[in-house]
């Protein structure tokens, strides 16, 4: 029977890809990208999902982000793009090899490519979380999300992820994941409204710009 991609928090681990201090001015929408992630990692630890976090290159790339809230969890550093090193295989198997991987992080093309790669060769369902994934190119991170669709992982949002893993309003955590969804929400319209704006004053700006006289008065 083939996989159809319903997750269960049994079996389940979220892994955390080098979200890290140096991709900050870099990366296409890193603050949504961290506050998703954030959202995945505050909600796997009510629901009892372990949770993996890797860096790469710390030396050079720097720490995690503060504000991915993962202070209590030790990293595994790496130079490889995959996050599977030896120290995660190890905590993957102390697990008790879990076959569903909620992935998100940095970047699509890279470490998240050859770390979704490298499940699927050992036959683990992978799921990418589309809105908690990014590179620095929009255009990379599309295409990387694409490929990897081909190869047999599974997209998904952090809502979808949120709501497949509670799966019922019967659930004891449920009032719980609901908060996240609905701050989820609110940052979305908050994103909205800022780029509006955006456009109103960019508008505004080239409207100034073929009207001369809303510019002042040439330079002598």
């Amino acid at each position: 029977m083939a996989r159809i991609g319903r997750l269960s928090t049994k079996g389940s681990v979220l892994l955390l890809c080098d979200i890290q201090e140096k991709f900050r001015p870099n990366i296409f929408q890193f603050t949504n990208i961290v506050s998703n992630a954030a959202r995945l990692l505050q909600a796997s630890r009510i629901l009892n999902i372990p949770q993996i976090l890797t860096e790469q290159y710390p030396k050079g790339l720097g720490p995690t982000v503060p504000e991915l809230g993962a202070e209590g969890l030790k990293p595994h550093t790496k130079t490889s793009f995959s996050m599977l090193t030896d120290s995660v295989e190890s905590s993957l198997k102390s697990l008790g090899d879990p076959q569903q991987v909620i992935l998100c992080g940095i970047e699509a093309q890279a470490c998240i490519a050859c770390t979704t790669y490298d499940l699927l060769e050992r036959g683990m369902e992978v799921h990418i979380v589309a809105d908690a994934v990014s590179s620095r190119s929009h255009t990379d991170r599309l295409f990387a999300l694409s490929r990897l669709k081909q190869s047999g992982a599974f997209l998904t949002t952090t809502e979808g992820v949120l709501l497949q893993l509670v799966q019922d309003a019967k659930h004891p955590n449920f009032k719980e994941s609901m908060g996240f969804i609905n701050c989820l929400v609110t940052d979305i319209l908050q994103n909205i409204f800022l780029c509006v704006q955006r456009k109103k004053e960019i508008h505004t700006g080239l409207k100034q710009l073929e009207d001369p006289e809303a510019l002042g008065s040439p330079l002598p």
